[in-house]
C-alpha cells in the first residue's frame, strides 16, 4: 500500500518519541499540542497499531514507535542534508560536517585543536554540538559522534580513541584549605564524586584501601564535575587528557602521582555510506594519532 504519511506527521513522531511528550514535541516544531496529536493520531490509524500509550505526564512510545523513529531519524538528516546540499550547489559552498561531542572533552580539548585539523584540511568544517548524557543520542541524528557509549549498529563505523587515565585534581583555593594534602590524606579533603566512577580503586592504589570515602555530591556530567573542581568544591577525578589545559595554566594542581585507567572510552561512530566518508575518515585517524602522540601530562 502507498504510504500516505507526509513530513510534518513524520517529523512529529520522531519529536515526540524522542522527548517522551506531545506538549515538548508542539514547543519544538512551533506547532500546537492539537497538531501533534492530531498527526500522530493519523499514523496510527495509516499503520494500524498504536504508537503512543499515556504514562502519566508523558506520552509512553510503543515497540513499534521507536522502531519507527530510529529509521525516521536517519531518513530525515538525510532530507535535512540534501536540502541543505541543494542550497549551496550553486556557490560551491561545502557543508559543515554536523559534529557532537562530549562536553568536557569538547570545552577542554577539542575545540582549542580542531583548528589543526581544518588547517590542514581546508574544505572541512564543522557545527558543534556538546553533549553531556553519558547515553549515546541516536547516531543518525549528526554525521559524526563522539560519546561514551559505543554505537553498535548496522551500516555505522565504530573507533575507539586511545585509552586514557584519571587523575586526583583540586583548584589552588582548596589546597591552601588543606595545606599539605597528598594522595595518600585524600579521604581527609572533601571528595567530588562522578556516577560512572568510583574513588575506591584511586584511594586504593594510594595504599587508603581502608578509607570510606563520602559522597557529599555526586555529578552525573563530566562538565559538571569539573566546574566543581575548579570553583575549588573539592578534589575530583579527571581524565588526564581534560585536566591537562587546566594544569598548564594553574587553575588546577595535580594530588600525587597516582593514576588509574578511565575505563570509560570515547568512541568515534558515523554511516559508513555517508558522502563525505573520506573526510570524517580523515579526522577520525587525526583524532587517533592526536591522543596516541600521548598530548596530555603524564
Amino acid at each position: 500500500m502507498k504510504s500516505q504519511a507526509n513530513l510534518a506527521a513524520l517529523r512529529a513522531l520522531e519529536a515526540a518519541e524522542r522527548l517522551h511528550s506531545y506538549s515538548l514535541a508542539a514547543q519544538e516544531l512551533f506547532l500546537t499540542h492539537s497538531a501533534i496529536s492530531h498527526q500522530i493520531r493519523q499514523l496510527e490509524t495509516m499503520i494500524g497499531a498504536p504508537l503512543f500509550v499515556r504514562s502519566g505526564n508523558s506520552m509512553r512510545p510503543t515497540a513499534a514507535c521507536r522502531r519507527l523513529a530510529v529509521s525516521l531519524r536517519r531518513s530525515l538528516h538525510d532530507i535535512d542534508t540534501a536540502l541543505r546540499l541543494a542550497a549551496t550547489a550553486d556557490n560551491g559552498a561545502t557543508l559543515p560536517l554536523e559534529l557532537s561531542a562530549m562536553s568536557d572533552l569538547a570545552d577542554a580539548w577539542l575545540i582549542p585543536k580542531l583548528g589543526e585539523f581544518t588547517d590542514a584540511h581546508p574544505g572541512v568544517r564543522f557545527s558543534l554540538r556538546r553533549h553531556a548524557d553519558i547515553a549515546s543520542p541516536d547516531p543518525a541524528s549528526v554525521d559524526i559522534g563522539i560519546w561514551h557509549r559505543p554505537v553498535e549498529l548496522r551500516g555505522f563505523r565504530l573507533v575507539r580513541l586511545p585509552e586514557d587515565t584519571v587523575i586526583a585534581v583540586c583548584s589552588p583555593e582548596l589546597l591552601t584549605r588543606y595545606p599539605g594534602l597528598t594522595a595518600d590524606t585524600l579521604p581527609d579533603a572533601p571528595l567530588l564524586h562522578f556516577g560512572t566512577r568510583s574513588w575506591r580503586e584511586f584511594l586504593e592504589a594510594a595504599g587508603c584501601a581502608d578509607a570510606e570515602p563520602s559522597a557529599d555530591v555526586t555529578f552525573t556530567d563530566a562538565g559538571g564535575l569539573l566546574g566543581a573542581a575548579l570553583a575549588g568544591r573539592g578534589v575530583a577525578m579527571i581524565r588526564t587528557l581534560i585536566a591537562t589545559p587546566y594544569l598548564d595554566t594553574g587553575r588546577l594542581l595535580r594530588i600525587g602521582d597516582i593514576e588509574i585507567p578511565a575505563h570509560l572510552g570515547y568512541f568515534v561512530t558515523w554511516r559508513e555510506d555517508h558522502p563525505r566518508a573520506a573526510d570524517i575518515t580523515a579526522f577520525s585517524d587525526w583524532l587517533c594519532a592526536q591522543l596516541s602522540a600521548g598530548d596530555r601530562r603524564r
